[in-house]
């Protein structure tokens, strides 16, 4: 039996591509943070650490969301 090309929804695709580059943000995001930490620029990380730290709250919860839709979607299927 032949595995199909496009196994898995749009959705399911759709899904593991955010969570790929969501995951890749929060490593840069981290490798940025301890780079800035060593070379002096506290006072840059604390006026943007609370506009990221909204962003990547908002950014999980939608992601979240999107992997239990995909859950229940790809059960029904």
């Amino acid at each position: 039996m032949a595995m199909k090309k496009h196994q898995y929804s749009a959705l399911f695709r759709f899904v593991t591509k955010f969570l790929k580059y969501f995951l890749l943000t929060l490593v840069g995001f981290a490798i940025a943070y301890v780079m800035s930490m060593s070379v002096g620029a506290q006072h840059l990380l604390i006026m943007i650490l609370p506009l990221f730290t909204g962003v990547v709250w908002r950014a999980a919860i939608v992601l979240l969301c999107l992997v239990a839709t995909t859950v229940v979607f790809e059960s029904l299927r």
